[in-house]
């Protein structure tokens, strides 16, 4: 079905292998987006094209976010395939649980900020540049709900995702005069087969799934959800 909003429009995942953004991949395709596909494995990028199969509107980059030259590099080749940057989704990250803060180790807190927050700021970087070239575009980040509700040993993870929360209204009061619309979703369990793993004995039913947590993603960037700046919207399904 395609989307008029969305149609010819160049989409960039970030984390594009992943459970969230093999399902964001495919919902932007279904509606007519060109989608560029950013994640750091070479193979399992090609792997996730194949299975899209819409080899004419999509393209794999392999590039490591916490690297600038490549971020750059990355973005200015997907200009050069599409012929610009309408659309950014930042759906990488990672979770981790630990001990208690004092007994954290600094790897492990550098590595959380890295995952959820650097590739943020690294991507947005990136990115903004051709949209403001292009006249405007959209960006949704990917915050969770433990970033509005710190957990114990959790605090790496916590902190990085309220990181994201706030560059995302950062981002959103220095463009809400240039076209651009910045948000970020907060998502509750996502029902992906790791978390399943982890928690067998959880009700599934009560969890958010990829492609429900798609739609929101579709959503703000339609113009039905024009208005809508800086928001941080909670997607917690029943959990």
């Amino acid at each position: 079905m395609n989307d008029p909003d969305l149609q010819e429009k160049v989409a960039v995942v970030t984390g594009a292998t992943g459970n969230l953004g093999r399902a964001l991949c495919r919902a932007l395709l279904d509606r007519g987006a060109k989608v560029a596909l950013i994640a750091r494995d070479n193979r399992a990028l090609e792997a996730l094209q194949e299975a899209l199969g819409a080899q004419d509107r999509t393209a794999g980059f392999a590039i490591d976010l916490g690297e600038a030259n490549a971020v750059q590099n990355g973005m200015d080749r997907i200009v050069e395939r599409f012929g610009g940057i309408h659309i950014l989704v930042n759906a990488v990250g990672g979770f981790r649980m630990g001990p208690p803060l004092h007994e954290t180790a600094v790897e492990d807190w550098d590595q959380m900020m890295a995952i959820n927050a650097r590739s943020v700021f690294m991507s947005c970087k990136a990115a903004i540049p051709h949209m403001l070239a292009a006249g405007g575009g959209q960006i949704v980040n990917i915050s969770a709900r433990a970033a509005r509700q710190g957990k114990g040993r959790m605090g790496p993870y916590c902190a990085s995702k309220a990181a994201v929360i706030a560059l995302t209204e950062s981002l959103a009061e220095e463009h809400r005069d240039t076209g651009i619309r910045v948000n970020c979703i907060l998502p509750g369990t996502l029902d992906t087969p790791q978390n399943r793993a982890a928690l067998p004995d959880a009700d599934y039913r009560c969890w958010v799934s990829p492609e429900a947590l798609s739609d929101v993603v579709l959503f703000l960037i339609s113009e039905a959800a024009r208005a809508i700046q800086g928001a941080s919207i909670p997607v917690y399904g029943r959990s």
